[in-house]
């Protein structure tokens, strides 16, 4: 798998971990596609039923559950694809917590390094069930046409 995420989508989940410090921030990331590349079109943010447990996170169920209808209903090609989440220490690699706690090998993780209150780290990760550890997903972003310089005319 790999996440095609745009820059504005990648700054809310930065945004959402910044204003959470001290504290965890989570949410849910809604995409579509399946296999190689699958591309993310919008993420959600959810309070953080742990947020009093700076090292933790839980994303509150209401919220899936109610995205998840939504999405349902809508009918469309987006479904639930992932989470994000965010680690205080400035670290985005998963912690043994998330290891532990990790469940739904289909799912990303995102994950958003903090310290001192700024994003300095984000990388995904996806939940090896056979090893009970996770892999690397690589985020990409997509390029804009705005900085190509115009084709030149004959």
């Amino acid at each position: 798998m790999i996440l095609q995420i745009e820059a504005g989508l990648l700054k809310q989940m930065a945004d959402a971990a910044e204003a959470a410090f001290p504290a965890e921030a989570c949410g849910l990331i809604v995409g579509r596609g399946r296999g190689q590349l699958v591309r993310v079109t919008r993420v959600v943010a959810a309070p953080n039923l742990l947020a009093a447990d700076t090292d933790r996170f839980e994303v509150d169920p209401a919220v899936r559950l109610r995205l998840e209808r939504d999405l349902r209903e809508a009918g469309g090609k987006d479904r639930l694809i992932g989470h994000y989440h965010s680690h205080t220490d400035g670290t985005a690699d998963p912690s043994g917590t998330d290891r532990a706690l990790a469940f739904e090998p289909d799912l990303a993780w995102v994950i958003i390094g903090v310290l001192d209150g700024q994003t300095v780290q984000t990388l995904a990760h996806r939940l090896d069930e056979k090893r009970g550890s996770f892999r690397p997903v690589p985020i990409r972003t997509p390029k804009k046409n705005a900085c190509k310089p115009p084709p030149h005319s004959a």
